[in-house]
């Protein structure tokens, strides 16, 4: 029996808050295992490496391997070496803030893609749009907190970093995908950020305890397994339904790094992050509005 429409956007919504969760777990390892001595590249390397293997296991299953031909093997270089980038920013991010607002201020990527989508895609940004990037960039002050804050200041600019680097992302993802599938646009990147993580072994990597390497062993497959249910969320359910979702990782991180970590959300920085989370949601609505998907607030296993 084919399901309804309302049970297929539930399905949706169950795997895209399933993603945000395993998202939020991940970054939580990978805190952890910062905190115990991993250097940001050996992040990238055990990251990758390990959700390599879901995704190969899931392409192998699902699309099969002839969905990871592709014709324009630059293109998957240069969206690549970007988020490559993007995530060294992201998971430095992670290793030099708390949890929760490494978290909050990498969110702030779909407002920043609303820019780059007007300068270089040369789309029509209204005046309300504009307006959400404003709110939302309100509540990046809120929680960076310039001047009055014990948050370091190296890690609020990193952080920012990150979110640019992820807007490119998001950019650069949706040009590709005009002509490039799924499935080859996340083989490809996973397969090129472990081959680059490996290659900065000899310098930035060392052996681990046991533990240690369980905690990254247990983020890669998250990463994977959040990768893979974020792109199923869209065979039932469109784009602006399932967005919403993903801002649950924000809660669960917040909540996360208070119980494990020790670090109470301020009262600032709850604001800011309802601010960001909002004004992310409104510019998502009025995509819906105007007749276009926005675009997606983690579009690739970049955090």
């Amino acid at each position: 029996m084919t399901a309804s429409p309302p049970e297929r956007r539930l399905q949706g919504i169950l795997l895209r808050s399933a993603s945000a969760t395993a998202f939020a777990g991940m970054a939580a390892l990978l805190k952890a295992a910062s905190d115990r001595g991993v250097a940001t590249p050996e992040m990238i390397f055990y990251r990758n490496g390990w959700a390599l293997l879901v995704v190969s296991a899931w392409i192998g299953a699902g699309p099969g391997w002839s969905a990871v031909r592709t014709a324009k093997p630059l293109a998957h270089i240069t969206r690549s070496t970007i988020g490559l980038v993007s995530m060294l920013l992201t998971f430095g991010a992670l290793a030099l803030l708390p949890l929760g607002e490494a978290t909050t201020l990498t969110y702030a990527a779909p407002l920043i893609a609303t820019i780059l989508s007007g300068l270089v895609l040369g789309e029509a940004i209204g005046p309300r749009r504009w307006a959400a990037v404003a709110v939302g960039f309100v509540g990046v002050a809120l929680v960076a907190q310039p001047g009055g804050s014990a948050v370091p200041l190296l890690g609020v600019a990193v952080a920012i970093a990150a979110a640019f680097g992820q807007s490119a992302v998001m950019i650069t993802v949706r040009q590709i995908s005009r002509t490039e599938g799924t499935a080859a646009i996340v083989f490809w990147f996973s397969t090129f950020t472990a081959l680059a993580g490996a290659a900065m072994l000899p310098v930035f990597g060392r052996w681990h305890d046991p533990l240690t390497m369980a905690m990254l062993a247990g983020a890669g497959l998250l990463g994977g397994f959040a990768q893979i249910a974020m792109t199923g969320s869209l065979r039932f359910a469109p784009v602006s339904v399932v967005v919403p979702f993903d801002y649950l990782q924000i809660i669960l991180a917040t909540a996360i790094g208070w119980a494990v970590f020790g670090s109470a959300p301020t009262p600032l920085m709850l604001a800011g992050a309802a601010l960001i989370a909002g004004s992310g949601l409104y510019t998502a609505y009025r995509e819906r509005v105007r007749g276009r998907e926005p675009v997606e607030a983690r579009s690739m296993p970049e955090g």
